[in-house]
């Protein structure tokens, strides 16, 4: 069945629309929540998901859902990781229409505060033979199945929604190897044609002084040669800073603070939101960060299996101590105290050694908990001397 065959031209201009949205200029996340809300619309279905695999394809790592608020999702728990179902779907990379969701073989793992599943349809995020995601469609409102029409126009927009995610990793791709190759191209030109330039110049200037007999036009000259030399020496150091950032980059903090958040997306089930205030580069190495980012670890771990958080925010800063604040809108703090397990002693352990401290309380901003790990630049420089 083609769209040639689909009679209700409302449908045909709402699923228009919805393409079109590939081509504004919004960030991938808005994209997709809205290609899953148009599909869900355009079918009648009361729930939506749309799940983006690894690269590895083989398991979930962000999962945009319709359909629900933030509290009935943050009742249900962690965000499926593509079993049951949702792995037939990943490893077939096929629509698959069902009646009866919970009635099929391969439907398990659902949290026991999870809406019930009724009618199912789920097509494969495709751009070409890579399969980057699946959309999911349930519970056709009107309690009928999904039929082939259905999967015909929710299929058009998974294609959308796999351009969209080809097109913000190929742009990524873009954007870092044309700050590489900017890079190297700077650096080609100063040593090829900059200093060779000034170098030329200055040995002009030497053959220069034996022809001049003042003594003062002599000194002058002097002078610029030195000047050329000093000139040489900063921009070799510069071609040596520009050839070397890229390296320098992926060992920093703040490079190893997003490789830790994206190493801890599918544990999470969704994207922690990192904020860096200071030169966080500059005063956090060696044994700070190391620490920094243990701790780090151990808090979103711990968000992770206790807090059923839906949204966590990072914020780092650095002035005369390094602060390190980690907030989510979970079940919040365990008025019991019974949450001062052996990974919240281990941070407090960390901060005490380092002369900073630990501190828990209500988050503010997010209503769940707030963890700040506060230690100064002062006491760590005095140890690692010691």
């Amino acid at each position: 069945m083609s769209l040639s065959k689909i009679k209700d031209v409302s449908k045909l201009r709402h699923l228009l629309d919805a393409v079109l949205v590939v081509e504004r200029d919004l960030s991938l996340t808005v994209v997709l929540k809205t290609l899953v809300r148009e599909s869900a619309t355009l079918v009648n279905a009361r729930y939506g998901a749309l799940g983006v695999l690894d690269p590895s394809g083989t398991s979930l790592v962000e999962f945009i859902t319709f359909g629900m608020d933030e509290t009935d999702e943050s009742k249900i728990g962690d965000r499926p990781k593509g079993h049951g179902v949702l792995g037939l779907l990943i490893s077939q990379s096929q629509p698959l229409r069902i009646d009866e969701l919970q009635k099929h073989p391969d439907s398990f793992g659902f949290p026991p505060l999870h809406p019930r599943m009724t009618s199912f349809l789920g097509l494969p995020i495709m751009v070409g033979e890579r399969n980057f995601g699946n959309l999911y469609l349930t519970n056709k409102i009107d309690n009928s199945e999904f039929d082939q029409e259905d999967e015909i126009l929710a299929g058009y927009l998974a294609r959308a929604a796999g351009i969209a995610i080809e097109n913000a990793r190929l742009h990524s791709a873009v954007a870092d190897f044309a700050l590489r190759a900017d890079r190297e191209r700077i650096a080609r030109e100063l040593h090829d044609e900059i200093i060779q330039r000034l170098f030329a110049i200055g040995l002009s200037l030497q053959a220069t002084i034996r022809l001049v007999a003042e003594e003062d036009a002599n000194e002058r000259i002097q002078g610029a040669i030195d000047d050329l030399d000093e000139a040489i020496k900063k921009i070799r150091a510069t071609i040596f800073a520009l050839e070397t950032t890229r390296t320098r980059q992926q060992y920093s903090f703040r490079a190893q603070v997003l490789a830790l958040t994206k190493e801890l997306h599918p544990v999470l089930g969704f994207e922690a939101s990192v904020s860096f205030t200071g030169p966080i580069d500059t005063m956090v190495t060696n044994k700070l960060a190391t620490n920094g980012l243990s701790v780090l670890r151990e808090a979103i771990s711990n968000i992770a299996k206790h807090s059923r958080a839906s949204q966590v925010q990072i914020s780092i800063s650095a002035s005369n101590q390094l602060v390190i604040v980690v907030e989510d809108n979970g079940v919040g703090l365990d008025p019991s105290g019974s949450a001062a397990s052996k990974g919240l002693k281990n941070m407090a352990a960390r901060a005490f050694e380092l002369g900073g401290t630990l501190e828990l309380r209500p988050s503010q901003t997010l209503k769940g908990a707030c963890l700040e790990w506060r230690v100064p630049f002062l006491q760590v420089d005095d140890l690692a001397t010691q």
